[in-house]
């Protein structure tokens, strides 16, 4: 066998050792899937194994699950139900026969345990973890629009019961071992390094080969769909998971039904229940396109899939971020976290302590999770200096720049960093919305200014969207790529223009938000709708997020900018009105399209002396054509991009639209969403929106062409973009 190598003890127990060759993080392959019954059988037939303990012999992990590029080529290689099915059943055969050969097994889990991984153990009769708060375990299929299917909507829900194995599995809900302990998942929490030898000791001491859902005397924990307090679970939780998915994601209706359906019949005929659901699943669109965009696409992103090939590869080890605010102080904070030594400065002490604090703040969290010692709280935090001296920027591989949205305060902090700066060295700006070719102009070495745009908050945020300017070289491409990186973020890269690609296209959102209202949608209804979408608020709320004033200050740049070209946006002097003659700012000063000065928050009273409602009332209809009024919206903009050359690759298209401003993660974002609707019908019914609504919904000329032809995005396009 290539993945496990088994090692039979003087007590006749089996180590069986899980280790995918050329791998970084083990992984369930095709190949991992075809073996696995391979050691089952030899543990079961040998004689001289009493019991076997399942370890990881990687450092990284125990496994993070299935390999979905390999797995999704194997059910869906063709339109056989049955060969899919088979190939979906391989791995729940496999897992059955473990914990059924009749002879103890324990998980000695040493590292992070997720999807299939856990599912794997969970099979076994007895699980072992080691107490480092850097081991996950759980089920996070549901991100990325499937739902367990080794076993685990079978085998958690025995164990925890109904409601805290579907609260676990609709959320994608990771546990620390301890944690895991706790809820039941797990049998034994132990001292890291420890795990293996525990699950020994479990075995020598008369570990019981049988799993507790086999005993005639098991009964579910909470009951069942036929017991007064079980029946609660479903139809309560029938509610919740509507309210959590709007409908969107059908692998959240198919995960309750195969909870469901699964809990009233013996195992065997359960785990057969769940392939024929997850199958099921796995053929929906919204599957597919996540799968590609959030799995597959991102993984190639995350790996430097568009860095220029040639170029050298380069490792950044002192970085300075001019502009201590939320989003200077968050990036210095990823930076230490990444081992970069940050300068952070601004423009007075006080202000540049105060951005330092912020990261001392976002430490002690880890530090209060366990995730790091004081001895590592203490030398992240001294890794920032916090200061306003530029000489301190001296032997800066990079510098961030990260102050206001201002064109002029940009030029005066690109000319004194820049003087400090070694050749070879990378300015990148953080701008949101200002060209990076005009902010350039303050340079005088513009092969190596680029634009590097965080999202806010950083920490969280995992997308950082790469801004080529004209002037921009090769080389500073591949630095910032190697850069963001090593941040461990997910990096794009995009060609200039007003807003690039992300704010551009995110602000399309916010502002059908504001024409709705003036159309007079009253503020709940415009909302709700854009929940409904799968967006991940409403656009009033997000407007509100991100600061009504920004959006004023935005626009008035970009007025100044085109002059007689600027053509305001609908509902535009709603928003200044609401800034400039009311001071509501947005949820920064507790006031904005609702006040915060309460919880929950409520819409702002006033609001309809500006805006007056005069359609309240909602139907089926309308809600459906409203969402895809909202989304239809947002795609047009990004074929705009498309067509002006912001962007030009699929995967950066979609990945970046989830990651930067939440579009709706079940369609594969909007490229894979005009794709799946077809680009003939996406046009014909842009049109019809663009004749409702103004000539903000015309389609370009690219989706007519395209159209015509009967192309896609991805048969088009996918795969042009030159990798490393």
């Amino acid at each position: 066998m290539e993945n496990f190598k088994i090692d039979v003890d003087a007590d006749g127990i089996a180590l069986i050792t899980f280790d995918v060759p050329g791998r970084s993080m083990n992984t369930l392959t095709s190949g991992v899937m075809a073996e696995i019954p391979q050691w089952v059988e030899r543990v079961k037939t040998d004689d001289a194994i009493k019991g076997a303990v399942l370890t990881s012999g990687k450092t990284s992990g125990f496994c993070a699950g299935a390999d979905l590029g390999d797995m999704a080529a194997g059910m869906l290689g063709g339109a056989d139900l049955q060969a899919a099915y088979d190939a979906g059943w391989r791995l729940n055969g496999a897992l059955r026969a473990l914990e059924t050969c009749g002879k103890p097994v324990a998980a000695a889990i040493n590292g992070l345990a997720l999807g299939g991984g856990l599912e794997l153990t969970l099979a076994c009769h007895y699980r072992v973890a080691g107490d480092d708060p850097k081991i996950q375990l759980g089920l996070p299929e549901i991100k990325v629009g499937l739902f367990p299917g080794g076993g685990g909507t079978q085998r958690l829900t025995r164990l925890i019961g109904v409601q805290a194995a579907m609260m676990a599995m609709s959320e994608g809900k990771s546990f620390r071992p301890n944690d895991a302990k706790g809820a039941g998942i797990i049998h034994e929490v132990v001292a890291k390094g420890g795990e293996v030898e525990a699950a020994k000791a479990w075995i020598k001491g008369g570990g019981k080969a049988v799993q507790p859902w086999d005993e005639k005397s098991f009964k579910l924990p909470g009951g069942g769909p036929y017991h007064p307090a079980g029946i609660q679970n479903f139809l309560v939780g029938n509610a919740m998971l509507r309210k959590q998915s709007y409908g969107n994601y059908p692998a959240v209706l198919n995960l309750m039904k195969a909870v469901y359906e699964g809990v009233q019949v013996p195992m065997d005929a359960a785990l057969r229940i769940e392939t024929r659901y997850f199958i099921k699943t796995l053929m929906t669109p919204q599957a597919q396109g996540m799968i590609r965009s959030l799995f597959l696409s991102k993984q190639e992103l995350d790996k430097g899939a568009v860095r220029p090939a040639g170029v050298p590869k380069s490792d950044p080890k002192k970085v300075t971020v001019l502009g201590a605010g939320m989003m200077g102080a968050g990036i210095a904070y990823v930076q230490a976290m990444a081992g970069i030594e940050t300068i952070l400065i601004d423009r007075d002490q006080e202000s540049a302590d105060k951005g330092k604090a912020h990261v001392a703040e976002l430490l002690k969290k880890r530090l209060s999770r366990g995730q790091i010692d004081q001895a590592k709280y203490d030398a992240l935090l001294a890794s920032v200096t916090a200061t306003t001296d530029y000489d301190l920027i001296k032997g800066s591989d990079l510098v961030i720049e990260a102050v206001f949205e201002n064109r002029e305060i940009k030029a005066d902090v690109t000319k004194r960093a820049e003087a400090q700066l070694e050749p070879g060295a990378v300015f990148g700006s953080n701008t949101s919305t200002l060209p990076i070719t005009g902010l350039a102009e303050a340079s005088v070495r513009p092969e190596d200014f680029i634009g590097i745009h965080f999202f806010s908050p950083v920490d969280k945020m995992m997308l950082v969207e790469i801004i080529m300017g004209e002037k921009t070289g090769q080389e500073a491409l591949a630095k910032s790529l190697d850069y963001v990186m090593k941040i461990r973020k997910t990096p794009i890269v995009v060609n200039d223009g007003r807003g690039f690609y992300t704010s551009r296209c995110f602000g399309t959102y916010v502002a059908e938000g504001l024409a709705m209202l003036e159309e007079g949608y009253a503020p709940a209804l415009i909302d709700n709708i854009g929940r409904m979408t799968g967006m991940p608020r409403g656009p009033l709320e997000m407007h509100d997020d991100v600061a009504l004033d920004l959006s004023v200050k935005i626009a008035k740049q970009t007025k100044e900018d085109l002059g007689d070209a600027y053509q305001p946006l609908p509902g535009w002097k709603i928003v200044q009105t609401m800034v400039e003659d009311l001071g509501r700012y947005g949820r920064k000063n507790g006031k904005g399209f609702y006040d915060y000065d309460s919880k929950p928050k409520k819409l702002w009273s006033g609001l309809s002396d500006l805006a007056p409602v005069t359609i309240n009332d909602s139907t089926p209809e309308m809600v459906e054509d409203q969402k895809r009024r909202l989304l239809y919206r947002q795609a047009v903009e990004v074929a705009r991009c498309w067509e002006e050359g912001v962007i030009d690759d699929p995967r950066e298209a979609d990945v970046g639209a989830i990651l930067a401003w939440g579009f709706a993660p079940w369609t594969g974002g909007p490229i894979t969403m005009i794709d799946q609707i077809g680009l003939k019908a996406f046009v014909e019914q842009a049109d019809v929106y663009a004749a409702k609504y103004g000539d903000r919904f015309s389609p370009p000329q690219l989706l007519r062409d395209m159209a015509a032809k009967g192309e896609t995005f991805y048969g088009k396009f996918a795969g042009q973009k030159a990798a490393a």
